[in-house]
């Protein structure tokens, strides 16, 4: 993207880091989000998948607390999301799928109760 390319608003890593770390905010918000997610080659759906499922593979559940949810609004459902988990499973460990499972259905849960 150039510098004249519309941004998408993204603001999570300036909300997040912004004041602290500020090269970080901005790779997050105008890098990732402005250009990697917003390339055409994928939709933001298979984009969400495929990040779900590299993070459920390297264990990284504190992630999936943001990318579980952003993966629904994406157009993942909750019951597609379950089943890449349980795929997971098989290839990734045991353990990493139980504990990435036992946030989504924490996660889930707490949204219906919304």
């Amino acid at each position: 993207m150039t510098d004249n390319t519309p941004r998408t608003g993204w603001t999570g890593g300036q909300n997040a880091f912004g004041d602290f770390a500020p090269a970080l905010a901005h790779y997050t918000d105008q890098i990732l989000f402005d250009e990697v997610w917003e390339r055409p080659g994928l939709s933001k759906r298979d984009r969400s998948l495929a990040t779900v499922t590299a993070l459920v593979a390297m264990g990284n559940i504190d992630q999936l607390n943001f990318h579980l949810p952003f993966a629904r609004d994406n157009g993942v459902t909750e019951q597609e999301l379950v089943e890449t988990i349980t795929h997971l499973a098989f290839y990734t460990g045991w353990p990493k799928a139980m504990s990435a499972m036992t946030l989504a259905k924490k996660l889930f849960a707490d949204d219906r109760e919304k």
